[in-house]
């Protein structure tokens, strides 16, 4: 797990200060790649290529997590609106919001996650 005094300044903001990064900006919202994505902070798995999906918003997408257990969600109702923050459990970085506009034949959840809290691992 890293430290806070490890992070880059922009890390630090998305996930210390529940910033978020500007759309179509990040490394990982156009990547099709075959892996798992895990958090930038403490490494924790989270996400899986195969849930992954091109929500149009600039933003990776997922629609579902690897598992449940490895995030927390939490009532967000910061700038004027209420949404559902997805936190890491384990190192407690901000994520992003999950939000229920997800593709419906899937379960209808998008996970919309800011690249920078992500680390990818290409399926070998």
């Amino acid at each position: 797990m890293k430290k806070d005094s490890e992070l880059s300044p922009e890390l630090f903001h998305v996930a210390r200060e529940r910033g978020t990064e500007p759309p179509f900006s990040g490394t990982y919202w156009n990547t099709h790649d075959d892996g798992s994505y895990h958090c930038a902070v403490c490494g924790r798995e989270l996400f899986s290529s195969d849930t992954k999906f091109d929500s149009g918003t600039g933003w990776p997408s997922f629609m579902d997590v690897v598992n449940r257990e490895h995030i927390e969600l939490r009532d967000d109702t910061s700038h004027g609106i209420r949404r559902t923050e997805v936190v890491c459990k384990t190192c407690g970085a901000h994520l992003g919001h999950l939000f229920d506009d997800g593709p419906k034949e899937k379960g209808g959840k998008r996970y919309c996650i800011n690249s920078i809290c992500l680390e990818f691992k290409k399926k070998k």
